[in-house]
């Protein structure tokens, strides 16, 4: 695509987006040693996942054939587990199996992207899909398949692919035009879902978020748990578009974060898992050690938004398929690679978002 054509838009929220994933990761072990990591941490889980999934569903409009999902998912996928897996064994030494049906790391979002593709041009066709796409990620959090397939997150994630599917792009610019009104309705449905939380003495986590824990999990009843998520939901919701209103639409330097943000995706994980094996991250306890974790996260996703890692990814998602998987030269993608707007805009440019 041509820089005079790009829409810099989703490359600077891309960018944002990327950096907050990393950044979500690396405190995991600590967000609980101080109130700054712990504020950051709730507030990176809002919105983060929902946002990356929602621009995932807008730039997955165009139809692509089977085989070129297989190509541009499923082999990555498969490529990408046996590099987590040599990494756990043979360089942290940690126990595990090669379990290609329950995803490590981040890699459930690959499994569940290749799910929605598969599925939404076929479910947008009955009325009211996105209600039930919203049911069955309130439903899926009675049950306790665990990491499974993916499949609670999948469930719980798929309203946000749904909605960006639907979503126009001149919708962004009149959002905008509405902000102050936005962060209104947005003050009054976060003080109305902290009084639900004070009403029914939930006790929460940011884990609430992540879409994969099941209502006992969270020691919840199902009840409790479905309002939880819920609420849950039309925050993410409100926080999406409220952050787009102040994504800048012009090209920046960081703006190369948005348009790679498979390799920092992929390999800023192997990275987390080396480190979360020695002590080192869980003693980052005092607030400037935590700036100094962030810089080392924006440093580290600049580092991986080079050439070398963006060729590799590129590679791997251009393997030949079988041909009894169909035609593999589709037209479209759906979220993340390197070269293209967003992983599934043009199909020829690579895969990105």
């Amino acid at each position: 695509m041509s820089t005079k054509n790009r829409d810099y838009f989703f490359d600077n929220y891309k960018a944002l987006l990327i950096v907050l994933v990393v950044v979500g990761h690396f405190i995991e072990p600590c967000y609980d040693n101080n109130v700054f990591l712990s504020g950051l941490k709730w507030m990176i889980f809002s919105f983060h996942m929902p946002a990356f999934i929602f621009i995932s569903g807008y730039f997955s409009k165009r139809e692509i054939s089977f085989g070129k999902l297989v190509q541009k998912l499923v082999i990555p996928y498969f490529v990408y587990e046996l590099i987590y897996y040599f990494l756990y064994v043979f360089i942290i030494h940690k126990e595990t199996g090669l379990y290609f049906a329950r995803p490590k790391f981040s890699l459930w979002y690959i499994m569940a992207l290749f799910f929605w593709r598969l599925v939404t041009p076929y479910l947008k066709k009955i009325p009211g899909h996105i209600f039930i796409a919203v049911t069955a990620g309130l439903l899926v959090g009675m049950t306790e398949l665990d990491n499974f397939f993916s499949i609670p997150r999948i469930l719980v994630f798929f309203p946000f692919f749904l909605a960006g599917y639907h979503f126009e792009r001149d919708w962004f610019e009149k959002i905008k035009e509405k902000a102050g009104r936005l962060l209104a309705v947005f003050s009054l449905y976060l003080g109305g879902c902290l009084a639900l939380v004070l009403t029914f003495r939930v006790h929460l986590t940011p884990k609430i978020f992540y879409g994969r824990y099941s209502y006992e999990e969270m020691d919840t009843g199902y009840g409790e748990g479905i309002l939880v998520r819920l609420a849950c939901y039309g925050v993410s919701f409100l926080a999406v578009f409220l952050i787009s209103t102040i994504i800048s639409r012009k090209p920046h330097g960081y703006s190369r974060l948005g348009q790679r943000t498979m390799p920092i995706y992929l390999f800023h994980g192997l990275v987390y898992s080396v480190l979360s094996a020695t002590p080192l991250l869980e003693s980052v306890s005092e607030i400037w050690q935590g700036i100094l974790l962030i810089v080392f996260c924006l440093t580290l996703s600049w580092l991986l938004s080079m050439d070398g890692p963006n060729r590799f990814v590129t590679k791997v998602s251009s393997f030949p398929v079988p041909s009894f998987f169909g035609d593999g030269s589709g037209k479209n993608s759906g979220h993340f690679t390197g070269k293209s707007a967003g992983f599934g805009r043009k199909i020829k440019k690579g895969l990105s978002a």
